[in-house]
């Protein structure tokens, strides 16, 4: 208990084994999956989309923390530095992965961008005291080669080095997210989602008034963007951090492919977009790899 008859909405560790984490997490990345479905419905650009989930999002979970009894300062005070780290690093990855989706193509940007759990595996013994075994270098090896297949033809529209650049800062990003995240264990998933979305809006707010302009949806996107705020920001980003602050910095970077992985599946599914044949073998080697990678955990 954070304070007299306040709860600080931390799950018990006693009462809670590691795969429920896993479980937690891997929800959350499933539900990221299916953000292609919602946007392929909402008129305006992605970084104003971005910015509204933010908004949506940001409001329902501090309004819940605030029904709930507010923030506890006392058990946050700590940890406060990472949580604003995170929510920066969390806003300027969107940032910059929207700015490289315009300077490339999606594609490329993608594959750069998902260097950055790549980074945090590897620099893992260093950031998180985690040995580095062969099996984890075999999965990351099989998942990077699943991930060049799915993410399809890489060369098309030429290349820029700003947009190169830019892409890099984006993986850069997503990986400070994690390790700034990995950093954090006395404040609750609720709490840490509720203030890094509220600074991820306010980081994106300004990208977007420098860029594309304020946005301007039309009636139709509404439920569109309710649902991608609600749904897949404010309940989904309880679930990612509530799940990665309680695995394995390693586990995190190599389950985190799912979030790609599902996204092909699901737009194939729902939407009828068409999966190329290295697509499909690219999304079994990707959860292949991320299996392999969970596996003799005693090496």
């Amino acid at each position: 208990m954070t304070a007299k008859g306040k709860s600080d909405l931390r799950i018990p560790d006693r009462k809670r084994g590691t795969g429920f984490y896993y479980g937690l997490y891997i929800l959350a990345l499933l539900l990221f999956g299916t953000n292609g479905i919602y946007v392929a419905h909402i008129s305006i650009s992605g970084s104003q989309i971005v910015l509204m989930r933010t908004l949506i999002g940001g409001i329902v979970l501090t309004a819940i923390v605030l029904l709930r009894g507010g923030f506890s300062f006392r058990s946050i005070r700590s940890e406060l530095p990472y949580l604003v780290l995170g929510g920066t690093a969390l806003g300027l990855n969107w940032a910059a992965l929207f700015a490289a989706y315009r300077l490339l193509n999606v594609s490329l940007a993608t594959l750069i961008y998902y260097a950055g759990p790549m980074l945090v595996l590897l620099l893992s013994p260093r950031l998180f005291g985690e040995k580095l075994t062969k099996m984890k270098i075999l999965a990351l090896a099989v998942v990077a080669v699943g991930l060049v297949f799915i993410t399809g033809s890489i060369a098309a529209g030429g290349l820029s080095i700003p947009g190169l650049l830019t892409a890099a800062v984006s993986a850069f990003f997503y990986a400070s997210l994690i390790v700034f995240n990995k950093r954090i264990h006395k404040t609750s998933g609720l709490h840490t989602a509720t203030i890094e979305v509220d600074i991820a809006f306010v980081v994106v707010l300004i990208f977007v008034f420098l860029t594309v302009g304020l946005p301007h949806p039309v009636p139709s996107d509404i439920p569109w963007l309710l649902l991608i705020g609600l749904v897949n920001t404010g309940l989904a980003y309880v679930l990612y951090f509530s799940g990665l602050q309680k695995l394995p910095g390693q586990s995190v970077a190599l389950i985190s492919y799912i979030d790609p992985v599902s996204a092909l599946v699901f737009s194939a599914l729902i939407l009828h977009e068409s999966m190329t044949v290295l697509q499909i073998i690219g999304a079994v080697f990707i959860i292949g790899g991320a299996m392999l990678g969970e596996l003799r955990k005693s090496q």
